[in-house]
């Protein structure tokens, strides 16, 4: 499914290099798809290898005695809900690490399975996706005889009028969901992350991870915005116009995706844009981001062809009724 979803969200850009490049489908499919496994496997190998890397240098300096952890700012203290719970556990491993870990050890056992388990979850899913993503280059290389096959499937579960219909507006829904939903939450992501930069916000890396997450299960950005001027008024570092100014911004760019979705999602299709929307909420919350675009083009397409069926039974009221008026008009005569 994702490979299929991947195909029709990236067949423009076969088309697009097809006619620049003057390549073969074939060729256009295989550039494309390595493309996209060195664009999603480098990045992950290169986190993956830093991440290992710290991770068994702060276990040799453990071992060795020669790990220091510094003392908390009183600035910790005055962190919503946890500040004096984290300042006081900060406290006491900055006086003495051995013995803070030998005490949470039962605490720390469960934290680190869980971590493992979810660092496990997250590699599985990188290399699904770039399964995901070899699979869609080949579907890309035979793209127009699978597109003549699934209108023909189309056709064979509706009639030959409505589904040439259906299969274009699913198509089309697909890629828009990718577009309106996926790519705008990409590019709210990345001007909200380079804003905290900016602004000098501890942790802009984590908050722009964040950012992406909230926007592409469809929650508010602003509340991970409203966070980070907390932290950003809390550093004490920089001065009441710096924050002022960089809290505006920070908000501001925690928005993005509420000007751009209405102007991308739906633009194209035959359905309005808050059934896409819904179906993608829905779609999400009931089979996680996949889910979003499966919901969406069966919200679509259920909508057209209910819609459809509205229209034939309107004309042919309309229909019945001028007959009746005929006949009518007909013995009155």
């Amino acid at each position: 499914m994702w490979a299929l979803v991947l195909a029709i969200a990236l067949y423009p850009a076969r088309v697009f290099l097809e006619a620049k490049l003057g390549w073969s489908a074939t060729r256009i499919a295989t550039l494309i798809a390595i493309i996209g496994v060195l664009l999603l496997g480098i990045p992950t190998a290169m986190v993956g290898n830093s991440f290992a890397s710290k991770i068994f240098g702060a276990y040799e300096s453990y071992e060795a005695g020669a790990m220091v952890v510094p003392p908390p700012s009183d600035s910790v203290k005055e962190w919503p809900l946890v500040g004096e719970k984290m300042h006081g556990a900060w406290r006491e491993a900055a006086a003495d690490l051995p013995r803070f870990i030998e005490k949470r050890q039962p605490q720390l056992k469960s934290l680190s399975s869980w971590f493992v388990e979810r660092a496990s979850g997250a590699a599985q899913s990188v290399f699904l996706m770039i399964g995901a993503i070899i699979i869609a280059g080949i579907m890309l290389a035979w793209a127009e005889p699978a597109t003549r096959s699934m209108r023909r499937i189309f056709i064979s579960f509706s009639n030959n009028e409505l589904g040439p219909e259906l299969h274009q507006l699913t198509t089309a829904t697909l890629r828009q969901v990718a577009i309106g939903v996926i790519g705008i939450a990409f590019l709210t992501a990345m001007v909200f992350g380079a804003t905290v930069a900016l602004a000098g916000v501890p942790a802009a890396a984590l908050f722009t991870l964040v950012a992406l997450m909230f926007a592409i299960m469809q929650l508010p950005v602003t509340i991970v915005a409203l966070i980070a001027v907390g932290l950003l008024w809390s550093s004490g570092e920089t001065s009441p116009l710096h924050n002022t100014i960089f809290s505006i911004l920070i908000i501001a760019a925690s928005l993005v995706d509420n000007f751009l979705k209405p102007m991308i999602l739906g633009r194209g299709l035959d359905v309005p844009m808050p059934v896409v929307l819904i179906g993608a909420v829905g779609g999400m919350m009931s089979g996680g981001i996949l889910g979003m675009f499966i919901g969406a083009a069966f919200l679509s397409a259920g909508y057209q062809v209910f819609m459809k069926w509205v229209d034939s039974e309107s004309d042919s009221a309309i229909t019945d009724t001028k007959s009746n008026q005929r006949n009518s008009n007909e013995s009155n005569s």
